[in-house]
């Protein structure tokens, strides 16, 4: 049988919160409820006996539990279930770490939440980025909910995102930004505006052992990809002609340096000559100047090769298998309809309405007084 007490301060005057005294095992368990109602530290002593009752283990006191020790166990999750990339995890996980550091997890509520969005909007963050930050967040408290850290989850309202980015490339504008970068990195933005593929994690990432020029296939291998999903794809005769050339460039570097060197696009030069490429934002950036369309994304060739496809007639399943879509929603919202497009339809329609149509349209305009 459990009892409630306060115990007495070093004033000697009795404690305004109540402490509880219960067996497990025969053996005394002191803890404090974090209440100064006794009604609520009765009810809190209840569920403890009847935890003890029934065999169930004693949940850890949720007001001792700290951001830190949620935010490990977090991490912990992600690499043993590998349902996110570890990466991608710590760079939402920073920003919380830098926030949240040192609080009690019971803390945290929609006040609180709504002030780490205004911190991130102060700091220039989308609210797109805010979100998949959020989602990081609730993803910790839920998983100390299961875990028996945390006795009630609060309420995470999320800002309004921005509607989809509308972005793409025409075919001229997309010459045009090719013509001012270097060999190497037109190849690169070759595969993305024709596939779609992401440029750091799937293009820039490519090896040479992916390149199959005999069978004109270009694969990438499963677990390599947002989705996890291995991707083959078959070159168009143009991408196939790019590749032979980057992968000449890659052998005339491993004769000239006596090294093996795996990527398809590494440095050919410089401090880092063999090394592979992971970014050329600088670089993008002044070909989009000097193409006159700055403000382009290296992204939009998603949005893009997505158009190409569809309106070429390939198939929107296959499209989506070349392109690494999984799901219908995220291929729709890359979908893009460009004013081209629309003029297009338009005169499409033109031969709609003609014939019988003029003739009694320009009837009803002869007869209007």
């Amino acid at each position: 049988m459990g009892s409630l007490y306060r115990p007495k301060l070093k004033s000697g005057r009795p404690s305004t919160i109540w402490w509880i005294k219960y067996y497990v095992d025969g053996r005394p368990v002191r803890e404090s409820t974090g209440t100064e109602k006794e009604s609520d530290a009765r009810r809190f002593l209840k569920a403890r006996e009847g935890r003890v009752a029934t065999g169930q283990p004693m949940l850890p006191r949720a007001d001792r539990v700290r951001y830190e020790e949620a935010a490990e166990d977090l991490r912990q999750h992600y690499e043993t279930t590998g349902s996110r990339d570890p990466g991608e995890a710590e760079f939402r996980l920073k920003h919380l770490d830098a926030f949240f550091a040192t609080w009690r997890l019971s803390r945290v509520g929609p006040a609180d939440v709504t002030a780490y969005v205004a911190q991130r909007q102060a700091e220039d963050a989308a609210n797109g980025t805010i979100n998949r930050e959020l989602a990081v967040l609730n993803r910790m408290l839920r998983l100390a909910y299961e875990n028996g850290k945390l006795y009630r989850l609060p309420v995470i309202r999320k800002p309004k995102e921005s509607a989809p980015r509308q972005g793409f490339f025409e075919r001229d504008q997309f010459d045009t930004v090719r013509r001012h970068l270097r060999p190497d990195l037109q190849v690169a933005v070759a595969i993305a505006y024709v596939l779609g593929w992401r440029m750091q994690s799937e293009v820039l990432a490519l090896e040479r052992r992916q390149i199959d020029l005999g069978a004109g296939t270009l694969r990438l291998e499963p677990g390599t990809t947002k989705n996890d999903d291995g991707r083959v794809v078959y070159l168009t005769p143009h991408l196939q002609s790019l590749l032979a050339g980057q992968l000449g460039r890659v052998e005339a570097l491993q004769k000239q340096t006596g090294r093996i060197v795996p990527y398809l696009f590494p440095h050919l030069d410089g401090r880092h000559q063999g090394e592979r490429i992971q970014d050329f934002r600088r670089a993008w950036k002044t070909a989009c100047r000097k193409a006159g369309v700055s403000g382009k994304y290296r992204h939009d060739f998603r949005r893009t090769a997505v158009r190409n496809m569809v309106n070429a007639g390939v198939p929107e399943r296959v499209a989506m298998t070349i392109t690494g879509h999984r799901t219908r929603a995220v291929f729709d919202r890359y979908h893009i309809v460009s004013p081209a497009d629309l003029k297009s339809a338009a005169q499409k329609l033109t031969g709609t309405f003609s014939g019988t149509f003029d003739k009694r349209d320009a009837a009803a305009t002869s007869a209007t007084p």
